[in-house]
């Protein structure tokens, strides 16, 4: 069987030929994978759809419809099934009752860790933590901290950058984060110094607290699913924002089931180049946004990344019983280098809130909206107008589903119905006319990119200081200002 002899290929133990209705079988299969602990096992079940119907055994109509009155009771008969509908027979609940022996195999453990809990307070403490998916009590000092180190630095670098800078401090901090890339480490910056991958050899497992995936985007949102859903750890993994495509039905169970798991997105928009449009993400930002509960930051520079960490990583998740409002977040991070973006306090406090007023001007005339790399193009184009007496405020929506959620109250106040605006990001348009209203101006890309340096791009797609300063005048204009 072909399917056999590509994960023996993987050096999987593979069993064969069992039958998927004889549960002795499986049981006996189960057992023998159990006793071959040095690599993996695959268990190759044969099964019958529809097992038991007389006429729609082994057809596609089995797969979606109900039996019907007349098959149903012939398969009833084929059965030997006597009893009436829903009634499930006592021998049947006493072999599925597994109590008596969960309530030992619990009692049995709990006395275990409440040894290890004596004997190492700390750890167990810390494990507990972890496994209620909780952060540690002085989480809120760290925040701050990494928030001041950040502003006092005032760095101009590409947010992948840092991104990699604020994963550096926050893995100290929290023991349970679990980093990875699907084969992009050198491009995603999702290592730090001292990080060590997960190994597996003939001696064994080393762990570290990095897993490399390979090329296999959806595998490794599936896998970050997983650990996540056994709890104790926070995973995160990179890959090129293009990419996201691959782990879009993984990243949609992750937000459906409620998970913290972090996707680091990065070379997020033609600002990545001359790798051209196959590599030039247009619609993937607009399309992450539909997911819902997946919460969307692009950040413009290094203090709205580490504030879009800081989101990301006090998201609630659900832990076994314990289900909890949360879910994962994507970060869509730049190649490319943006500038630092000076704030004062009350600025610094709002970026949480998803969408903020970055720079004021008094008796502003109109809003310009703008997210990552786009910000410093509305800021540049604020300055060119405000020499030609058009104040103009620059509003900053780094998250659009955060500022979703805050109250109308401030809502109005960032975008007051009364002013004008212009939204600009290097994507599709579509999505941003919820934010300008259908007589606002949207700047953005609705083609596929092109090969070439970023700088040329900008300017090729009209996403530029002028072309921005054109459509706020022209607005005016319209708007008889």
């Amino acid at each position: 069987m072909i399917r056999a002899a590509r994960f023996r290929g993987y050096n999987w133990n593979v069993i064969e030929g069992i039958d998927g209705h004889n549960v002795d079988a499986i049981d006996a299969a189960i057992k023998l994978a159990r006793s071959q602990n040095d690599k993996p096992t695959l268990i190759i079940c044969h099964t019958i759809i529809g097992k038991g119907s007389p006429n729609m055994a082994g057809t596609h109509s089995v797969h979606g419809s109900p039996l019907g009155k007349d098959e149903l009771a012939a398969t009833r008969d084929n059965l030997n099934w006597k009893h009436d509908k829903f009634f499930i027979p006592e021998e049947v609940y006493e072999a599925w009752d597994a109590r008596e022996i969960g309530a030992k195999l619990q009692s049995t453990w709990q006395s275990k860790f409440s040894i290890y809990s004596d004997k190492y307070p700390e750890l167990s403490k810390d494990l507990i933590r972890r496994m209620n998916g909780d952060l540690p009590d002085d989480f809120d000092s760290f925040a701050n901290k990494l928030i001041n180190m950040t502003i006092d630095k005032a760095e101009t670098l590409a947010t992948r950058k840092a991104s990699q800078l604020a994963i550096s401090e926050l893995v100290s901090e929290l023991p349970e984060l679990l980093g990875g890339s699907a084969d992009l480490t050198g491009s995603n910056f999702t290592d730090w110094k001292d990080s060590v991958s997960v190994r597996s050899d003939s001696k064994g497992t080393n762990f570290g607290r990095y897993i490399n995936y390979g090329v296999r985007e959806f595998g490794m949102a599936a896998i970050m699913n997983g650990i996540s859903l056994h709890g104790g750890y926070l995973p995160f993994g990179g890959t090129f924002l293009t990419f996201s495509d691959y782990s879009r039905n993984a990243i949609r169970m992750a937000a459906l089931m409620r998970q913290k798991v972090i996707h680091i997105f990065t070379h997020d928009s033609i600002g990545l180049g001359e790798d051209g449009p196959t590599h030039q993400s247009i619609e993937h930002a607009a399309s992450l946004r539909l997911i819902p509960n997946l919460s969307v930051w692009r950040p413009c520079d290094t203090l709205e990344t580490v504030v879009a960490w800081l989101y990301g990583v006090r998201r609630n998740s659900s832990v076994g019983m314990r289900v909890r409002d949360g879910g994962p977040t994507a970060l869509l991070l730049s190649r490319q280098n943006l500038p630092f973006i000076d704030r004062d306090r009350d600025t610094v406090e709002s970026i949480s809130k998803g969408g903020y007023i970055l720079k004021e001007n008094k008796n502003a005339e109109a809003v310009i909206i703008a997210t990552g790399s786009e910000i410093s193009i509305a800021l540049d184009a604020q300055s060119k107008l405000s020499e030609e007496g058009i104040m103009i405020r620059v509003v900053s929506m780094p998250s659009t589903d955060v500022f979703d959620k805050q109250d109308i109250s401030w809502k109005n106040k960032v975008l007051p119905s009364d002013l004008p605006r212009i939204a600009i990001e290097a994507g599709v348009t579509s999505g941003w006319y919820k934010y300008v209203g259908i007589d606002g101006i949207v700047l953005g890309i609705d083609r596929y990119g092109e090969s070439a340096p970023a700088g040329c791009l900008f300017k090729f797609f009209g996403l530029t200081v002028d072309v921005v300063a054109d459509a706020v005048r022209k607005i005016l204009l319209n708007k008889g200002i």
